[in-house]
């Protein structure tokens, strides 16, 4: 259905949990979190309960995220349940690719058609440091074995950071060369854990188009949140998300459902709408949740105020 704006929203993102199994730094406290109880995390059939609510309104495109979604058991059974709604034609999931290996057989079958891989440097040592406890090489295991698996585009999410991944800007291009990948340098946002760091490492990818003539733009869907290039030959992209610095409000097509059952109908946003009290009504649920869409917010304020008005961290919302 389309908002207040006339924009399209037809894409649900879902985070399952708030837990993750790493501690990155821009996003998780080095202590973790305190573990919420089973009350109060929607069950996966409560979250149907919505997917079905969402599917009235037009919406075909769902994403699990997390926290990370695969260290929640029987996320294979949720994604199953979610293919055989008529009106949903897309599912991915948003990872950090440490479980993903062993898991992706499973994920397909049950009706995965994409994956997003959280992966921030290709040197392994800083792998370790910016996650506090990853492992790099089980990250690239996982993008092999879903490029084997067709789970194509393997999209890699890599949060921009000044002296940290900057440098190693010509490292991930060469990985495009080989691979059918395409990698998303996304602008650090101040939310969360990433005020902390956000004014020392924040940085434009206009620096590095600069500096890469030799990158090509290439054509865009309209609804996509990325500005596309590639090198001559190969065999994946690069893409850029500027969240901040050219925000692309005007053409949103998605609300965020957390997994403590609110309705986000923009990222930074304080305003959440809680659907828990709706979930034996599906004709009230899914009257809010239309409410909620059109009543989306027009645009965020990032650039102007420094800092989200978001009340959640970013593991609570979802990639």
């Amino acid at each position: 259905m389309r908002d207040s704006y006339g924009r399209n929203i037809n894409y649900l993102r879902i985070s399952v949990t708030d837990r993750c199994n790493l501690r990155c730094t821009y996003c998780m406290p080095e202590q973790g979190i305190e573990s919420k109880r089973h009350m109060d995390i929607l069950r996966f059939e409560e979250i149907l309960k919505i997917v079905k609510a969402a599917e009235k309104l037009g919406i075909n495109k769902v994403r699990y995220t997390g926290g990370e979604p695969l260290v929640m058991k029987d996320l294979d059974k949720l994604i199953y349940e979610t293919s055989k709604l008529p009106g949903i034609d897309d599912i991915a999931i948003t990872t950090n690719g440490m479980l993903l290996s062993d898991m992706a057989s499973d994920l397909k079958k049950a009706g995965l058609k994409r994956v997003n891989i959280s992966l921030d440097t290709l040197n392994a040592a800083k792998f370790k440091s910016i996650t506090r406890i990853g492992n790099l090489e089980k990250v690239m295991e996982s993008i092999d074995k879903c490029l084997s698996l067709g789970l194509e585009p393997v999209k890699i999410n890599t949060v921009l950071m000044r002296g940290f991944n900057d440098i190693e800007f010509e490292d991930f291009l060469n990985l495009t060369r080989k691979m059918p990948i395409e990698v998303r340098f996304i602008e650090l946002m101040p939310i969360g854990e990433g005020i902390k760091i956000y004014e020392k490492s924040k940085m434009s990818f206009m620096e590095l188009l600069k500096k890469h003539p030799e990158l090509k733009q290439i054509e865009t869907q309209k609804s996509s949140t990325a500005q596309l290039y590639k090198l001559s030959g190969a065999k994946g992209k690069i893409g850029f998300i500027s969240p901040v610095s050219c925000k692309f409000c005007d053409d949103c097509n998605k609300i965020r459902l957390t997994s403590t059952g609110t309705i986000k109908p923009c990222l930074h946003s304080k305003e959440e709408i809680d659907l828990r009290q709706y979930l034996n009504n599906q004709d009230m649920l899914t009257n809010v949740l239309k409410q909620a869409i059109y009543n989306k917010p027009l645009e965020h304020h990032l650039a102007e105020e420094k800092t989200s008005r978001s009340s959640k961290m970013m593991y609570q919302i979802g990639g």
